[in-house]
């Protein structure tokens, strides 16, 4: 059965009643929750029938919709999804249709597709002499809330690489102007920064080949996964980049895709990749419940992960060596408007820690609940959220943020007193260099 190809998730409903029923029927009825499991025992009929299909989801909806509204809907197919596993991955984006964007400092960014990265990367100049951080997109640029948070993030490592603000030019950003989203900032002003760690950024978009929610729904994590992974190996055995330099930075369900990457990267070469940063980890509607799938600790030497909307988009599953839970496993992000915005959150996170001078904007403290935090806080090890993460960091941790830019509880006084007026002043801190 296909299912959301006809009628979207009223099949999966329907499917998903019938495997309980058709268990039931074949002596299984003993299983503690093959009645649990009916959805009719946990929605009513008329939610049942209101649910849209995933063909009809758009992220303009969702970006429509309150937080709890989104949170909501988003909970309702998460949870039908996993009845009896019924929703098999079958969407697996082709390599030669995930574009690919390597962002140069002088602006004249090199665009190719997924299989023409390596070949592109042997032709830049000095490319796997220094870091490579490889973004892989979560989630496509017509929403304002990813395209703004992508465009930070860019603007960050340009600023980490080369000292200098690097303005987005249209062939990363998507062809409309995008209004602001909340908690709007402006890097329009050079910063005056001492140092830069030099490095190449490059872009999978993933996200621009998840044009609607069926196939957001739909993808394959492992194949997809794997197929990158096969391209991180031919950059290191083709393009002499060594596995020590990279670091993955995952978005969304690219942060699941950046776990199964990991793994055949280390099933192909006996070696781990450096690091793989998750960003907001999302929620898998489809697997193969025979498969464990997306990303888990061990899928590089150090993974450490950012949860901004568990109980939308995102995964309160813990899935790195450190999982830093922005005011705790159960909560939204401050000052996010819908449950897209919400999700970005880590995104916009990060890239303001990769912005020399914030490294330590986020300090957190190991805690398993927000009442555990708010109980402890100030004690136990204190640990950095972000670019700054230290390698020997384990288990949970919660942290504070700002519901408006500079998100940093640590930013220093002069940026929350004047965020814009006084980048002069700025310090950067030395000591802190992750590389």
């Amino acid at each position: 059965m296909n299912i959301l190809k006809t009628i979207g998730l009223l099949v999966l409903i329907i499917g998903a009643a019938s495997a309980s029923s058709k268990n039931n029927k074949q002596g299984r009825s003993n299983a503690p929750s093959s009645s649990s499991l009916k959805p009719t025992n946990w929605l009513s009929v008329h939610e049942l029938q209101s649910l849209p299909s995933a063909e009809d989801i758009s992220l303009q909806q969702l970006e429509n919709m309150s937080v709890q509204e989104g949170e909501r809907l988003i909970e309702k197919i998460y949870h039908l999804s996993k009845i009896d596993h019924n929703l098999r991955p079958t969407y697996v984006p082709s390599a030669s249709n995930v574009p690919v964007v390597f962002v140069k400092p002088n602006g004249q960014n090199v665009e190719c597709n997924l299989n023409e990265l390596v070949s592109k990367a042997k032709q830049q100049p000095n490319f796997g002499s220094e870091e490579v951080t490889i973004f892989i997109t979560g989630l496509p640029q017509s929403s304002p809330a990813v395209a703004k948070a992508n465009k930070k993030l860019v603007q960050a490592y340009m600023q980490r690489y080369h000292g200098q603000q690097q303005p987005v030019n249209a062939n990363f950003e998507s062809d409309e102007r995008q209004p602001a989203t909340s908690s709007e900032e402006d890097y329009s002003e050079s910063w005056k920064q001492p140092r830069a760690n030099k490095g190449n950024f490059v872009i999978i978009k993933l996200g621009a080949t998840l044009t609607n929610m069926k196939r957001y729904a739909l993808l394959d994590v492992e194949q997809t996964g794997q197929m990158i992974g096969k391209t991180l190996v031919q950059l290191t055995d083709e393009a002499d980049v060594p596995q020590e330099i990279i670091h993955v930075v995952g978005q969304g369900i690219g942060a699941q895709v950046a776990g199964a990457a990991g793994r055949q990267y280390k099933r192909w070469t006996g070696h781990q990749l450096r690091r793989i940063t998750a960003l907001d980890p999302a929620k898998i509607f489809a697997s193969d419940k025979k498969v464990l799938s997306g990303l888990a600790r061990g899928d590089a030497d150090f993974v450490d992960a950012i949860h901004s909307s568990t109980c939308g988009l995102g995964t309160r599953r813990r899935v790195g060596d450190v999982d830093f839970f922005v005011n705790g496993p159960a909560s939204v992000a401050p000052g996010a408007d819908n449950v897209v915005e919400a999700a970005m959150r880590a995104t916009r996170y990060f890239a303001e820690s990769v912005r020399p001078g914030n490294q330590r904007n986020f300090a957190a403290v190991p805690a398993s609940s927000k009442q555990q935090y708010e109980s402890n806080e100030g004690y136990g090890k204190r640990a950095y959220m972000g670019i700054a993460a230290q390698y020997d960091l384990k288990g949970d941790y919660v942290l504070n943020v700002n519901a408006k830019s500079p998100f940093g509880k640590s930013s220093p006084a002069q940026k929350q007193n004047s965020y814009h007026g006084l980048h002069q002043a700025w310090r950067s801190d030395k000591k802190n260099s992750q590389y």
